[in-house]
């Protein structure tokens, strides 16, 4: 039941949180009306966190939070608050830890009872409305909560409190020491066990794409030449792209695939899987040359550019799963739409790639039966395709292309999914790194331009005048404390801008931001980065989150920019500051190190060996791009390069070293530096790219 008046939220930025403002049930943002209000009235706090593309957060609302018999019960005995996750991800890490405490298992829509203090006491995910197959019912819930708040208050605190030291003692971390190497091994050896060899992926069902894991796995394969971990990467890689979990018509990856094949996806699209995947399938076009890889990398970015990107450069968050109150109804098509739209001809070759039936592969989830809709995927390659259809490659591309192009622009007659336009920085970030890399990589300046315009997007929105950066977005409004992962992932993306445009300011911006990283999120005491910075809104606890879940942490990225930027200037504190980091985490990491793929990439670097490449040079010489196209062309992932133009002393500010490099016979020159040790400088770039790939200790 929608309200014609609205509650408290409906002067929110968040997506997510506007669709709840004609709930009746009467919510509040996160807030200290909120928690005064609780304490004022002595109510206990129903908490619900989730996002605007979340398939169930859409399925309780719908069910309860629109309901007047729930709101008539929430707005008489609790004070009720809606958090975005990705607005707050602060308070969903926080509340997020508590309920895998307290349930061993977690998951968004997110369901916190807490005291006004902000303690929890209950936890837990989606609830139905009524009570089914054994799970109690949000009624039956309420309605407990509310007679134990009333006749057994003292235990209701006893839990909260004991709940409290539990979360503290889960953020206390002390330093050891650990082996890297073995840990990369062992990392390997754990993602291997759980490595799917005919379907690629890792696990059973649901599978994520994943892509640290991949992206570790690279560099793996680059350390040992190991070809059981590349095998892993194309598989993975290979399969992702066949299945449903890709869209055939649209292009982008949606979240993730609820079957072991790779079929049938939950159907959301989030920015942050499109970015790690360009990455990824980037990586492996670089390693293995093959087409399919490029043009995967090549269609996401495309996707992001026409569908995830605002006017003024920035990207916006997400694709919603459900349309018209249905998941997946965007994406799916009968065979009789098919028919309808395409010619004769062009319906048989359609049936034939994208495997259509009359009777359907997707499963109705309301019913639970089979309907007659397709999800489009492939059951080979298209090279296998080409042998069956008797068909050469140019003949098929011009008749698959004619083919997506009328299924797309059929499709955009649909009622779209929700866009959630909010901008984030630190996914902006992790796209800016994505774009900067593709365009070095691929050679395409629009990659660049791309990345430069949502850099320029997020340093005139999102940045303050004393250079701290804010966290969202949206309808020209700014705001919210960034955390770690804002300044993490935005100097991963400045660091590779720099790479591919050679920009000076972009480096100076990067070494900035880490600047203002250490001095407001480092922990002096035993090392690592906490999440929120040391003037931050105070919550419960203040964590140090490493997990490399659906995106890599804060900490894992940071470990590499300290690395990079310490290499880049010669500066060993920051070196010192990574191993720490490394230190500070080495426990945790060590029980499971498969768990921290991001980190193991970053030790991965720290181990070495690794190079450093200065390029000096005239501003006007083109001979410059000889020796940048070469680099570009190898797959060395750990390694740092600075370009210097003799006229310009603007780096010399950051990086006093660069001041002894010089142009040697009047020519473009390449210093290349190896674990800290210096070869001939050379003016010959296949010389420069020999002594790339001499790999003796």
């Amino acid at each position: 039941m929608k309200m014609t008046r609205p509650n408290n939220l409906i002067n929110e930025q968040s997506p997510y949180l506007l669709q709840h403002a004609y709930n009746p049930v009467n919510w509040y943002p996160w807030g200290e009306e909120a928690f005064n209000k609780a304490k004022k009235e002595d109510k206990p706090i129903f908490l619900s966190v989730g996002y605007a593309t979340c398939h169930w957060c859409h399925v309780m609302e719908h069910e309860s939070f629109e309901d007047h018999d729930v709101a008539t019960i929430l707005n008489d005995n609790f004070i009720s608050i809606k958090v975005d996750r990705e607005e707050r991800p602060d308070i969903d890490s926080i509340y997020m830890t508590v309920t895998q405490m307290m349930t061993r298992r977690g998951g968004w829509p997110m369901t916190i009872i807490m005291t006004p203090d902000k303690k929890p006491f209950f936890a837990g995910t989606y609830i139905p409305k009524e009570g089914r197959f054994g799970m109690t019912g949000l009624i039956d819930l309420l309605t407990q909560i509310i007679e134990v708040w009333k006749t057994k208050r003292q235990d209701v605190y006893q839990t909260a409190e004991q709940v409290t030291v539990h979360l503290e003692e889960s953020t206390i971390s002390s330093q050891a020491n650990y082996d890297g190497v073995e840990l990369l091994v062992r990392g390997f050896d754990e993602l291997d066990s759980r490595y799917d060899e005919v379907l690629g992926g890792f696990g059973s069902q649901p599978k994520f794409p994943s892509p640290h894991n991949l992206l570790f796995l690279l560099r793996y394969w680059n350390r040992f030449k190991d070809n059981v971990a590349l095998q892993m990467v194309e598989n993975t890689l290979l399969k992702m792209r066949l299945g449903g979990i890709y869209d055939h018509i649209g292009f982008g990856f949606h979240r993730y695939s609820t079957d072991r094949h790779w079929l049938v996806p939950h159907f959301e699209k989030m920015l942050y899987d499109q970015a790690m995947l360009v990455i990824a399938y980037t990586e492996a076009y670089q390693i293995t040359k093959k087409d399919i890889y490029k043009q995967t990398a090549e269609e996401i970015l495309e996707y992001v550019q026409r569908d995830m990107t605002s006017e003024e450069g920035g990207f916006y968050s997400a694709e919603d799963a459900d349309s018209e109150g249905e998941e997946g109804k965007f994406y799916i098509w009968s065979h009789k739409e098919i028919a309808k739209i395409l010619n004769k001809d062009e319906a048989e070759l359609a049936v034939k790639i994208f495997n259509i039936s009359s009777t359907g592969n997707f499963l109705d989830e309301a019913t639970q039966k089979k309907s007659s809709s397709n999800i489009l995927h492939l059951t080979k390659p298209i090279s296998e395709i080409l042998e069956d259809l008797k068909m050469s490659k140019e003949e098929f591309n011009v008749k698959f292309e004619t083919i997506r192009d009328k299924l797309f622009r059929n499709r955009k007659e649909r009622i779209h999914p929700l866009k959630d336009d909010k901008i984030l920085t630190d996914w902006n970030g992790l796209m800016i790194a994505a774009f900067s890399k593709a365009s070095r990589v691929f050679n395409k300046d629009k990659y660049l331009q791309t990345a430069e315009k949502a850099t320029k997007f997020i340093q005139t929105h999102l940045k303050q005048k004393d250079d701290r950066l804010l966290h969202r977005y949206r309808n020209g409004n700014a705001g919210i404390t960034a955390n770690l992962d804002d300044y993490a992932f935005m100097i991963w993306g400045l660091l590779e801008l720099y790479e591919t445009s050679f920009n000076p300011s972009y480096l100076t911006e990067a070494i900035n931001q880490n600047s203002i990283v250490i001095k407001h999120f480092w922990d002096d005491k035993s090392g690592g980065f906490f999440f929120t910075p040391d003037d931050g809104e105070e919550l419960l606890v203040r964590e140090k989150p490493v997990y490399d879940g659906s995106i890599p942490s804060g900490n894992s990225v940071s470990m590499l920019n300290l690395i990079k930027i310490a290499k880049l200037t010669s500066k060993a504190n920051l070196e010192k500051k990574a191993d720490d980091l490394m230190k500070n985490f080495a426990k945790q990491i060590n029980r499971i190190p498969s768990a921290f793929s991001f980190i193991l990439t970053s030790l991965d670097f720290a181990i070495g060996p690794s190079f450093e490449i200065i390029l000096v040079t005239k501003k006007e010489d083109k001979e410059i791009s000889k020796f940048i196209e070469k680099i570009n062309e190898q797959y060395i992932p750990n390694k740092v390069v600075i370009l210097k133009h003799e006229e310009d002393d603007t780096l010399v500010k950051n990086i006093e070293i660069l001041k002894d490099y010089k142009m040697i016979n009047n020519q473009v020159t390449a210093y290349v530096c190896k674990d800290y040790v210096c070869k001939q400088p050379t003016n010959d770039p296949e010389l420069m790219i020999e002594e790339l790939s001499k790999n003796e200790d």
